[in-house]
């Protein structure tokens, strides 16, 4: 009795082997053709926002929600005045220019809001308020006072080196106001405004030139007749900015533009 049910055991156990061992090699064969039917999700294609060719987000560089195909793209004004590496933060604070108008001048500021506040504190996001027609008054006594001012520049420079771009340089920011450059009125109209977070009792930070100089020949690329000019230059009397603390020769000696683009001299003043 006992050795017909090892007998029978054993064959149960050889059964069991036998079909696990069919079962592996089926399931190897099967693999590979289930591998062949699975659906491959498509990859994400975005569009160059500077040249509009097609290319795998994988391969893209990303700035904000915009996406660019080289480095060079990435830091160069598009076709449509913006630059590709800036933080875009459009102003309602603009006008046209006038048809076939290239700008010819570019005009250094400074700003700081609240007054001197930048000593202790990030205070960039009240510029950048400022200029969209976002600030709030009740934050600040001083911004009361600058309620309904209607301002923007192309571009600011912050503390930190970072650079925000409001308006294509295509159009007119509204920075300059009542001004004279070289007999020619309203600098608005050919124009290019830069501000630079500070102010006139402190000095610029070293990245605010080094960032300053990189994008004077970015726009001097595109721009090749640009002047350069502070706002007291061409409205002497009326503004003061961009001040004493700012180094003319720091910004043509990083830059390499010639002492000629600067018509009002390299002194500090």
């Amino acid at each position: 009795m006992i050795k017909w049910l090892l007998l029978f055991a054993g064959a149960a156990f050889f059964y069991l082997w036998l079909k696990g061992k069919k079962r592996v090699k089926l399931d190897a064969e099967r693999a590979p053709k289930e591998k062949q039917t699975q659906i491959l999700e498509p990859e994400v294609m975005v569009q160059c926002q500077h040249c509009s060719v097609h290319l795998p987000q994988s391969e893209a560089i990303a700035k904000e929600n915009r996406f660019y195909c080289s480095e060079q793209h990435l830091q160069t004004l598009d076709p449509n005045g913006w630059l590709g590496s800036a933080v875009w933060r459009i102003s309602p604070n603009q006008d046209s220019r006038a048809e076939g108008q290239m700008p010819d001048l570019l005009v250094i500021h400074h700003i700081s809001l609240p007054p001197g506040d930048f000593v202790n504190r990030h205070c960039t996001q009240y510029i950048v308020d400022f200029f969209q027609n976002k600030l709030d008054p009740s934050s600040h006594p001083y911004f009361e006072e600058i309620a309904d001012q209607k301002v923007s520049s192309h571009f600011l420079i912050s503390r930190n080196g970072d650079v925000y771009q409001f308006v294509s340089t295509q159009n007119k920011a509204w920075h300059a106001g009542l001004s004279t450059f070289q007999g020619r009125e309203k600098c608005n109209d050919f124009s290019i405004g830069i501000e630079l977070e500070g102010d006139s009792e402190h000095p610029f930070e070293e990245i605010q030139y080094q960032v300053l100089a990189k994008l004077s020949t970015q726009l001097q690329a595109v721009y090749s007749d640009l002047h350069f000019a502070g706002h007291s230059d061409i409205a002497p009397g009326r503004k003061t900015d961009p001040g004493i603390q700012f180094d003319w020769q720091k910004l043509q000696s990083k830059s390499n533009i010639p002492a000629e683009k600067f018509p009002f001299g390299l002194h500090s003043r």
